[in-house]
This record gives structure tokens, C-alpha cells and sequence, in this order.
């Protein structure tokens, strides 16, 4: 079982993140920001992960903290649910619509952190949610679960459908790099004969 529970504890923050990779796409999730929930729901769902997130944070002054250091912390539990990565597939992509709007995510499980983050948001705000920390979010998750991540919404009009296609496209395609492979059993996916740094 690919199974982990991280806690990460700072003045600003104190968050724990349960996570299954071989779930079948249960969530549960307490941050207090209702809108990035919905987000990770789809992350879970369309990932088959099965993950919790109980998060109490500084909310008082805004969302930032708690958004990017719940990122920090599902990177953390990503990187060690994952492994030594041996016989996975390693990288992953996705397309995914919604209405107008469609996003492309691909993933290198690389054991380098890196993300190319390419989505203009045609309004500032979702609802309460300042599509600002999205950014702090995807920073956070690749700097601590150490992989390279791109993200690009190709088109879309309206706001929430692109973050929601952003989303999903995500789950899908770390869905897909961490399967694992059966012609690459107990064979570690690189070259170099390692995916760590």
C-alpha cells in the first residue's frame, strides 16, 4: 500500500495530509477554504487518490498560508508514498475540457522540481478565492514531492472552468505516471539508474 500520513506544524499553519495512491478517489477535506476544497476534490476523483486534508491556518489575514503550505504538505506525502519510484510509469499527461475551456498537464516524476505554469485567469477572484494562490499551491506540491509539472490552459472564458480543468487534468496525469508498469517491474525508470535529485 502506497499509504501516508505527513503533519506539518508552523506558527502560521498546522496541517495533516492522509494520502493513498492506490485509492479509488475518496476525499475529505477541512482548510476552511471552501473553493480550493472543490479543487482537490477533483484532484482525488479524477486521480483515484484517496486523501484527507485537515488544515487550521492564519485565515484571518488571507488564504495564502494555508494554501500553499497544504501544497507543501501533499508534496511531502506524495514524494514519500511514492517511493524509490521502481517499476511505475514515471510520466503522465492529460487533456481535459470543460464547456469552452481546456487545459494540458504533463508530469515527469523526475526527482527534480520544476513547473512551467502557464494560465491567465480571466477574472482575479472565484468566488472568495483569489486564483493568485493557485500559483503558491503547484509551487509548494512540486518543491517538496520533487517533480516537474506543466500546466497550461490552452483556452477557456470563464474562470472556474479553466482552474477546474487545470485540476482534473492534474489528477489524471499523476494518475497515470504513478502506475505502475508491468514491463518495468522492480526497474527503477531512468537511465541514470535513479529518480532521487
Amino acid at each position: 500500500m502506497r499509504q501516508i500520513t505527513v503533519s506539518r506544524n508552523t506558527l502560521e499553519t498546522q496541517i495533516t495530509v492522509t494520502l493513498n495512491l492506490d485509492g479509488t478517489g475518496v476525499s475529505k477535506f477541512d482548510t476552511g477554504v471552501p473553493f480550493f476544497e472543490h479543487m482537490l476534490d477533483q484532484v482525488a476523483r479524477h486521480g483515484l487518490f484517496d486523501i484527507e486534508i485537515k488544515a487550521v491556518g492564519d485565515l484571518h489575514i488571507d488564504a495564502h498560508h494555508t494554501v500553499e503550505d497544504v501544497g507543501i504538505t501533499l508534496g511531502q506525502a506524495f514524494a514519500q508514498a511514492i517511493g524509490d519510484k521502481k517499476g511505475i510509469r514515471r510520466y503522465g499527461h492529460s487533456y481535459v475540457p470543460l464547456d469552452e475551456a481546456l487545459s494540458r498537464v504533463v508530469v515527469d516524476l523526475s526527482g527534480r522540481p520544476c513547473l512551467e505554469y502557464n494560465v491567465e485567469y480571466t477574472r482575479a477572484m472565484i468566488g472568495g478565492f483569489d486564483v493568485d494562490l493557485f500559483g503558491e499551491f503547484f509551487r509548494g506540491f512540486i518543491n517538496h514531492a520533487a517533480i516537474s509539472l506543466h500546466i497550461d490552459n490552452l483556452k477557456g472564458q470563464n474562470a472556474h472552468h479553466q482552474a477546474e480543468t487545470v485540476f482534473k487534468a492534474l489528477g489524471r496525469a499523476l494518475r497515470m505516471a504513478v502506475e505502475p508498469d508491468e514491463r518495468m517491474a522492480g526497474i527503477t525508470p531512468s537511465t541514470k539508474g535513479t529518480l532521487v535529485g
